[in-house]
């Protein structure tokens, strides 16, 4: 007779779970914090308005982006994604979940500082001994030098390991910038591995082609990003025309790579009258759901009006006299504000 364990997803905790209960104490997410809690980040706590909504510490997203580096994930949807479906994140974030407008926001808002403090937290970890950060070495083996294997180290040397250390950071950050623009929003992708029932269902390529096509996604002289814009290209063809397909691929490239307002963008008409808060026009506009989510968006720089960041979450609109504007909030909503 069988003997297992019961499988019990459904009975609650008698008390609240805690995430530092299910991390155990050696993991690289505890010496993140540990770290992360220990620097100077005056300079970019000081830098929010510091009223409105309240914004995530900036300590926290760090630890987020500097974990996430650190382990090979790059792109801000899926440390998005990380802070529900990993126990480490979670630990980082506190059991916060910002979403990926604000880690990327806050990457490129503070690309410098984050720079130098990753250089930082490296030289740390290296100091207490530990010879790998997630995928990151910081023994030194990439410097070409006969030095001591002492701890006093040369000058000399220590100022290589430190320009080893920067080149590393500057080309995680590059490797972030990179995937979030070649990311693709959520709802718009299709799995990899599914990929190719959708060149054999409804493109007219031939099997042999779609092997090649496989085999150069396998050997990484195509990105599967480029092989399903390549597919959505076919299937708009054969449905829509190729004016229709060059037209999505380019307004495609506009909005989510180049990040640019789309050549066509919604329009909607409001009367003259008077000026109104830029947070409350962009909650009548459905643009954000909140004054709260509209004031945390514009201090996160997510509010564009013609191509303009807005600095300012009090600033007032002048809608005293007919005009038009493209409001932008976020990546993804653009909208032509006619006021007549």
């Amino acid at each position: 007779m069988s003997n297992f364990r019961t499988i019990d997803r459904q009975t609650g905790f008698l008390l609240p779970p805690s995430v530092d209960e299910w991390l155990r104490e050696e993991h690289l997410a505890r010496f993140v914090v540990e770290v992360v809690d220990g620097l100077d980040l005056r300079s970019m706590s000081g830098a929010y308005r510091g009223s409105g909504s309240r914004s995530y510490h900036p300590r926290l997203l760090l630890g987020v982006l500097v974990y996430g580096y650190a382990t090979g994930v790059f792109s801000s949807r899926k440390l998005e994604r990380a802070t529900y479906d990993s126990v480490a994140f979670r630990f980082i974030a506190a059991n916060e979940h910002p979403d990926h407008d604000t880690i990327a926001t806050f990457r490129r808002r503070f690309l410098k500082e984050i720079e130098k403090l990753f250089v930082v937290v490296l030289q740390l970890a290296r100091e207490m001994g530990v010879l790998k950060m997630g995928t990151i070495g910081l023994d030194g083996t990439k410097i070409h030098a006969n030095a001591s294997r002492h701890s006093a180290l040369s000058y000399e040397h220590a100022g290589k390991i430190e320009a080893q250390l920067k080149a590393e950071v500057a080309d995680l950050m590059a490797k972030a910038e990179a995937a979030d623009k070649a990311d693709i929003p959520d709802g718009m992708s299709i799995p990899d591995e599914l990929m190719w029932s959708y060149y054999e269902l409804v493109t007219d390529r031939t099997p042999g082609e779609i092997a090649a096509l496989k085999q150069e996604v396998a050997g990484g002289t195509l990105h599967p990003m480029d092989a399903k814009m390549r597919l959505a290209q076919e299937v708009i063809t054969g449905f829509h025309g190729d004016a229709a397909a060059r037209k999505a691929a380019d307004n495609f490239q506009r909005i989510f790579r180049d990040r640019q307002a789309p050549e066509e963008a919604p329009v909607k008409k409001i009367p003259v009258n008077g000026t109104r808060k830029l947070t409350a026009l962009l909650v009548e506009l459905q643009l954000v759901a909140s004054k709260n989510e509209a004031i945390r968006l514009i201090e996160q720089g997510g509010v564009e009006i013609d191509g303009t960041r807005v600095d300012d979450a009090r600033r007032d609109m002048d809608l005293s006299k007919p005009a038009e504007f493209l409001l932008r909030a976020g990546k993804k909503k653009f909208l032509r504000v006619v006021v007549e």
